[in-house]
């Protein structure tokens, strides 16, 4: 077993900020097999469905209290025109793909479409608008046909097409990365367009939009800076809302170069670290956005939203490369685990996070083929992580220096940790990124007692070699490869500075740990 990796304090009695729940959001976009096969079977499928909607997606999704949902894209959101995929199947029109494999999309799956998946997840909807291809009408008209009650005529057309009642819509994006495939826009070209799509995005009949503009690749500060130029006026004490509610940037783990990512499942250890350190990056990209919007907003007024992350391979072999479809590895899962430390740790900024994407995409939570369905390792790591939304931040303080790697010339901490509390119950995140040795660890609880009601890993199963470790994956014929089991070696003792939460953490394996305040 390694040395002592980890020795800090929480203080139970020092609530921070709360854990916005939209940073556990999905990403569903008209790519590959997301939408169709994914969700969308057709009325007349033998896939168990509620109005073509497949059933077992739905109710394994549900396990995940999954708190809000983006669509229709992603890049496919600026060549995407709403009005193709409203009013009956038969008359909408066919439109090519020609981000994600050229292939032809039907419009089977649309706004309504869309809105009933939402409330079969029991989630709140992202729509993403056409800033890229659409116009500025194109966008007051789709707000309308979604929020407005009255007798307007984007709500006439509405009732024309069987919805009665207005949707409640929570998030409303201005476009998708405008840098490139949203228009290949300099910042200055796209502030503009984007304080336009804002003013005519309305609020109508009590609907409140959380107005998201696309924001930067990545740690390109200067795009965040022109953005928060534009809402600065407006961000003091007494002034009103600004136009937008969230600047957005996206970041994607990816071990390799954008010409050549790595095998998803074949890999090696110096490939494995590598993709944790790009993992851990995000700490800082989250920090440096945080401090650009500091500088403008010092109330914290606009969130910061990282509304596309996640790992991202190669294809797997044999199959479409504008499909990408990957496996997922327990390695995925590790990924999953350091972005939401860090999450945990900047929630007094950040407020929306969506991984990318919810099935058959890049880091997904589930898997098809045909009428099977797989949850994959980062599946459970965010069941496991959703006693964290709308929790309060529980400060986690180093008192001893954490086990550390040398990585590509900089040092990884090897053991991360994470903590809140909701209702008196206290949830602890624990990861022990070590694939070839399990971690002691030992947390001081200072500031109330507390029971343990019980504690549960995600690891590779007992006995795995240090490859297998971080290799092992979920298929159709083993679907439960890797499943979350009770993890034994967790005590609370009682001491005279407080409780002490004591554990060893199998290696390459996610922990949470479940306490009650006495």
């Amino acid at each position: 077993m390694s040395d002592l990796a980890l020795d800090a304090v929480v203080d139970l009695d020092v609530p921070g900020p709360t854990i916005n729940r939209h940073l556990y959001g999905q990403f569903a976009e008209h790519l590959g097999r997301c939408i169709y096969e994914g969700f969308w079977v057709g009325e007349d499928s033998p896939i168990p469905h509620e109005g073509g909607i497949r059933r077992d997606v739905v109710e394994a999704l549900r396990e995940l209290r999954i708190p809000n949902l983006r669509w229709p894209g992603g890049c496919f959101a600026d060549s995407y025109h709403w009005r193709d995929g409203v009013g009956p199947r038969e008359d909408r029109p066919r439109i090519a793909n020609v981000h994600w494999g050229d292939v032809v999309e039907d419009n089977a799956f649309g706004t309504h479409e869309f809105l009933a998946l939402c409330d079969l997840l029991g989630t709140e909807p992202y729509v993403s608008a056409n800033v890229g291809s659409g116009t500025v009408q194109e966008t007051a008209d789709w707000v309308e046909y979604l929020t407005r009650g009255d007798d307007a005529p984007m709500a006439r057309l509405r009732r024309e097409h069987g919805r009665d009642q207005p949707w409640p819509v929570t998030f409303f994006g201005l476009g998708n990365e405008p840098w490139g495939c949203g228009g290949n826009l300099r910042a200055e070209q796209y502030a503009s367009l984007a304080r336009l799509h804002a003013t005519y995005a309305r609020d109508t009949s009590g609907n409140k939009l959380q107005r998201v503009a696309a924001g930067a690749n990545e740690d390109d500060y200067a795009w965040t800076e022109t953005l928060m130029k534009q809402v600065s006026k407006g961000l003091g004490d007494q002034d009103p809302a600004p136009l937008f509610q969230a600047v957005s940037f996206h970041y994607y783990t990816i071990p390799g170069s954008w010409g050549g990512k790595g095998s998803a499942t074949d890999f090696t250890e110096g490939d494995y670290w590598t993709t944790m350190r790009k993992a851990h990056r995000v700490r800082e990209l989250i920090r440096g956005h945080s401090a650009v919007m500091d500088a403008y907003d010092p109330h914290a007024k606009v969130g910061l939203a990282l509304d596309e992350w996640g790992t991202w391979y190669d294809v797997e072999p044999g199959t479409e490369p504008g499909f990408l479809y990957q496996q997922n590895t327990m390695r995925d899962a590790l990924v999953a685990a350091v972005h939401f430390d860090a999450f945990h740790d900047n929630a007094r900024r950040l407020r929306l996070a969506n991984v990318a994407q919810v099935v058959n995409v890049l880091q997904a939570m589930v898997l098809t083929d045909g009428s099977k369905m797989l949850r994959t390792p980062t599946f459970h790591a965010f069941a496991m992580s959703a006693g964290h939304q709308d929790a309060s931040v529980l400060a986690v303080h180093d008192v001893a220096t954490r086990s550390t790697r040398g990585v590509d010339g900089s040092e990884l901490p090897t053991v991360s940790t994470s903590a809140s509390v909701k209702d008196g119950s206290v949830l602890v995140s624990l990861t022990n990124l070590d694939p070839a040795a399990p971690a002691r660890v030992r947390v001081a609880l200072r500031g109330g007692s507390v029971t343990l009601d019980g504690a549960t890993v995600l690891a590779a199963p007992e006995g795995s070699g240090s490859d297998d470790a971080v290799r092992v994956h979920n298929t159709f014929d083993a679907p439960d490869a890797v499943a979350p089991r009770d993890l034994s070696s967790v005590s609370v003792t009682a001491g005279p500075g407080g409780d002490l939460l004591e554990s060893e953490l199998p290696p390459a394996s996610f922990t949470t740990v479940r306490l009650t305040r006495a």
